[in-house]
């Protein structure tokens, strides 16, 4: 084989760890935007709609973290259009125990509000996830109608 010939066949030397890291981390960052475009999109909302509230202690847990930042991270990867967790003052449940956050009565649980609204097809996907963490509280359900939900304000502000 001429020198010139060899010229023109390709390297088939396997690239360098290096290489490989940069290749892997970029498919990576690929499927990561994906996963973002698709949420942005997912996330529309227009009319009606349901509210799903959920009642727990804010010593509830699951799988080592505390049960509302889960049921938050699983309705955020489900794709629902949003979620809000309100910490309670005071309260009490089915055992009627009071919990409150005076300072004369220090409670290590106290009550945890999440509200999720999206469409029903979405919430019912919840739903089952919700049956099997909720293990203590109050699951409710209600139909809402959303008037807007928007993710930025518009371009010059209030109009």
């Amino acid at each position: 084989m001429a020198a010139s010939d060899a010229e023109k066949l390709p390297d088939v030397r396997p690239a360098p760890p290096e290489a490989l890291r940069h290749v892997a981390a970029s498919e990576e960052k690929l499927k990561e935007n994906e996963k973002n475009a698709a949420r942005r999109t997912a996330m529309k909302l227009e009319g009606e709609a349901l509210l799903v509230r959920i009642f727990v202690g804010e010593s509830d847990r699951f799988d080592g973290r505390p049960l509302y930042e889960a049921i938050v991270f699983k309705a955020r990867e489900l794709g629902i259009a949003g979620a809000t967790v309100f910490r309670g003052l005071m309260g009490y449940g089915a055992q009627s125990r009071i919990h409150t956050a005076k300072v004369l009565r220090l409670s290590e649980d106290l009550p945890m509000v999440i509200e999720i609204v999206d469409r029903e097809d979405r919430i019912q996907q919840l739903l089952p996830l919700l049956d099997e963490h909720v293990q203590e509280g109050l699951v409710t359900i209600e139909k809402v109608r959303v008037i807007q939900y928007r993710h930025s304000s518009p371009p010059g502000g209030w109009r």
